[in-house]
């Protein structure tokens, strides 16, 4: 019998979907802040913001994911990433409606199937996982962010 190994995940909402990035990845959640527009910035860049002393790319997740924009009214966070290249690290900020739990998940109960018939690009998976009743869409941070970051 083959061992698992536990995992540790953040879990948030966009829309109305479930997703969840490795804790490994998170630095901080920062409620709704002020962003700074950048001019000529991509679709998906929202701006830039301060964090701890460092100017950091904060992503649309929604603009990203191909999922309808959210009006200037409503709540959100922003999930700081730190990520690792083979040269560089590189900080950013995600934003998300809502973080919900951290969730500690069994490799073996991950479904690595990324054939969803999503809206964005299937390397952006690291799976599926089932969390009562509901789907949970776990990311591979780097595919989705840093090959943004690093251009």
């Amino acid at each position: 019998m083959e061992k698992s190994n536990k995992l540790s995940y953040l879990s948030f909402a966009i829309e109305d979907e479930m997703f969840a990035i490795s804790v490994t990845k998170v630095l901080e959640v920062l409620q709704k802040i002020k962003i700074t527009r950048v001019p000529s910035s991509p679709k998906h860049v929202e701006g830039v913001i301060n964090f701890r002393g460092e100017i950091i790319p904060i992503f649309d997740t929604r603009t990203k994911f191909g999922l309808p924009k959210r009006s200037e009214a409503d709540k959100f966070v922003i999930i700081v990433l730190q990520m690792q290249s083979e040269a560089d690290t590189y900080i950013i900020g995600a934003i998300a409606d809502a973080v919900k739990d951290v969730l500690t998940i069994s490799d073996t109960d991950i479904n690595p199937d990324s054939n969803m018939g999503r809206n964005f690009n299937s390397d952006f998976f690291e799976g599926i996982a089932k969390i009562d009743e509901n789907f949970t869409t776990l990311l591979k941070a780097d595919k989705v962010f840093l090959a943004d970051e690093k251009a």
